[in-house]
C-alpha cells in the first residue's frame, strides 16, 4: 500500500508519474508518455492528457515521503536497526577507569570505577525515554531482545545503587557513576528515570529498583523548586521559570507513583500540574504551549517549540494512561489532550515532519518531536482518547517520516542538540542537529511499537487516493 518517493525525469525536474503494466513488467511512467505507449500498442493515434481523455484525479502524486501504510515488518526493521546499534554504543557493565578491565564483583568497586565508556548516559532523562521504549517495543514485538535491553541496563543501575549509597554515606564527596540518581538534583535527573523504573517493575522486568524509586520519586513530590502555588519550577534562565518540558521530567512519575503505590496524592498532583502549566502557557488559539514562562515578566514571548510541545503532550497521554477516570481531574486533562492534539495536527508539514518552531514554516524539520507526535497521537487512538479516523492519516505519514530519518546503521538523523531557553527567534532556529543527540531514540522506539499496535488493531485502505481508516461493519 505504500506510494514510494518521488523520482525525477531526464531534464532533472520533478515529473508525476503512474504505474503501467508492460509485458508483466509494472514500471513508473510520466502520465503522458504512458499515453503514448498505449498507443503504440493500439495503432491508433496518441491524445493529449486532459480533463476528457484521462482520469487526472487518478494521477501518481509526487510525494516527497513515502505514502500509505507500512507493514509491520517494515517498521519492526526499523526498531530492530536502532536497538541493534544502541545494544552495541551502550554497554551494560563498569570498569576501572585507570586499567580499563571490567568489574564483576562490586565489592571491588573503588574511586576510580565507572560506567564502561558508550555514545550516550544510562542515567539520563533521555535514557529514562529509551527504556520506556524498549520495554514497549518487546511488549508490541513480542521479541524479548528489547526488554532485555532494559532489564540489563536498569539492572546493573539497582545492582551498583547499594554500594554507592554506602560509600557516599562514609565519604559525601566519594565519586560515583550514578550520582544524578541517588542525589537528583533537578527533575532531569530523577522524573523520566524513575517513571520508567516503575514501568520496569510493573511489567515484571526487574523487581530490583524499589531504591532508586524511592529517591526519584520523593524528589520530585518533595525537594524540586516550586512556586508559591505549589507549580514546579526553576531557578534558571531567571528566577520563578516555567519550562514546559518539567511537565514529562515530573507528571509521569508521579501518575506511576499514584499507580504503583494507590495513594491518590500522586495523582492529585499531577493533574494540578497540568492544570497551571497550562493555564499560564497554553494558547488556545494555536493549540500549543509557548517553551517558558517567567513570572516576573510583564509579558511573555511565545515560543512554541517542538520538541517541548512533545513532552507535554506526552506527559497528557502517561497520565490518562494511569489515572482513574473517576478521578476529579481526568475530564480536563482528557479534554487538554484533545485541544494540544488537535493543535499540533495542524502544523504538521507535508513531508510527515513539523517544525523545530511549530508555527514558523522557515524553521527546520525536526525528526524528534516529530517521534514523540507520532507516538503520543497512536497511543492516544489506542487507548481511545482521540478520534482514529481524523489522526491515524497524521500518525501514518508521520511515521513515514520518522523511518526516513532512521540510518541503516540505526542512528537518527535531523535531531536538535539539548536545548535551553531563548527568548528570540535566533536561538531555536539555529540549534545543531546531530546523531548523537539523545532525544529521540526512546521516541522511534516508543513511536514504533505504537504503529505496531495500531495496525495490529485497525484495517487501512486508499480511498479515492488518500489513506483512510477502514470502518468494520457492525
Amino acid at each position: 500500500m505504500m506510494i514510494k518517493m518521488r523520482q525525477k525525469n531526464q531534464s532533472g525536474l520533478r515529473s508525476t508519474f503512474k504505474l503501467l503494466a508492460i509485458a508483466g513488467i509494472t514500471c513508473m511512467l510520466p502520465l503522458s508518455m504512458s499515453m503514448a505507449v498505449a498507443a503504440g500498442k493500439t495503432g491508433k493515434a496518441t491524445k493529449p492528457a486532459n480533463d476528457v481523455t484521462a482520469p487526472l484525479h487518478l494521477m501518481q502524486s509526487d510525494y516527497p515521503t513515502p505514502y500509505g501504510q507500512p507493514t509491520a515488518e517494515d517498521v519492526k526493521k526499523v526498531l530492530y536497526r536502532v536497538h541493534a546499534y544502541l545494544d552495541n554504543v551502550t554497554p551494560a557493565k563498569i570498569i576501572d577507569g585507570k586499567t580499563k578491565k571490567q568489574i564483576t564483583d562490586f565489592s571491588q568497586i573503588n574511586d576510580d570505577t565507572i560506567l564502561a565508556p558508550g555514545d550516550y548516559r544510562l542515567t539520563s532523562y533521555e535514557w529514562g525515554v529509551t527504556y520506556a521504549g524498549m520495554l514497549l517495543a518487546g511488549s508490541a514485538t513480542g521479541d524479548k531482545r528489547f526488554s532485555n535491553y532494559a532489564s540489563d541496563r536498569l539492572g546493573l543501575l539497582a545492582d551498583l545503587a547499594p554500594h554507592y549509597i554506602a560509600r557516599l554515606k562514609a565519604n559525601p564527596k566519594s565519586p560515583s557513576p550514578i550520582r544524578s540518581l541517588l542525589q537528583p538534583h533537578a527533575l532531569d535527573d530523577a522524573g523520566a528515570m524513575c517513571a520508567a523504573m516503575i514501568k520496569a517493575t510493573r511489567d515484571g522486568v526487574s523487581n530490583k529498583l524499589s531504591s532508586l524509586i524511592d529517591i526519584c520519586s520523593s524528589y520530585v513530590s518533595t525537594k524540586e523548586f516550586r512556586l508559591p502555588d505549589g507549580t514546579l519550577a526553576r531557578n534558571r534562565p531567571q528566577p520563578n521559570t516555567l519550562w514546559l518540558d518539567d511537565l514529562f521530567m515530573s507528571v509521569p512519575a508521579l501518575a506511576q507513583m499514584g499507580k504503583l503505590t494507590g495513594d491518590s496524592k500522586y495523582f492529585d498532583d499531577a493533574v494540578k500540574q497540568v492544570k497551571l502549566f497550562s493555564e499560564r502557557m497554553f494558547n488556545k488559539e494555536k493549540g500549543v504551549y509557548m517553551h517558558g514562562w517567567v513570572q516576573d515578566m510583564g509579558v511573555h514571548p511565545q515560543f512554541h517549540w517542538a520538541r517541548a510541545n512533545g513532552w507535554a503532550v506526552m506527559t497528557l497521554v502517561e497520565l490518562l494512561d494511569v489515572l482513574p477516570p473517576d478521578h476529579p481531574g481526568y475530564a480536563d486533562v482528557s479534554a487538554q489532550l484533545q485541544a494540544h492534539v488537535k493543535g499540533l495536527a495542524s502544523y504538521q508539514h507535508g513531508t510527515g515532519f513539523w517544525h523545530q518552531l511549530l508555527d514558523r514554516n522557515d524553521s527546520y524539520l525536526e525528526t524528534s518531536a516529530t517521534a514523540i507526535y507520532t507516538y503520543t497521537m497512536a497511543h492516544a487512538i489506542n487507548r481511545g482518547f482521540i478520534d482514529k479516523r481524523a489522526y491515524a492519516p497524521v500518525v501514518m505519514l508521520a511515521w513515514n517520516a520518522v523511518a526516513s530519518k532512521v540510518t541503516q546503521k540505526g542512528q537518527v538523523e535531523g535531531t536538535c542538540v539539548g536545548t535551553g531557553m531563548g527568548f528570540d527567534p535566533a536561538f531555536y532556529y539555529y540549534r545543531p542537529v546531530n546523531v548523537f543527540a539523545a532525544h529521540s531514540y526512546g521516541p522511534v522506539l516508543l513511536a514504533g511499537a505504537e504503529v505496531i499496535n495500531l495496525m495490529k488493531a485497525n484495517t487501512f485502505e486508499i480511498n479515492d487516493s488518500s489513506l483512510q481508516i477502514k470502518l468494520v461493519k457492525p
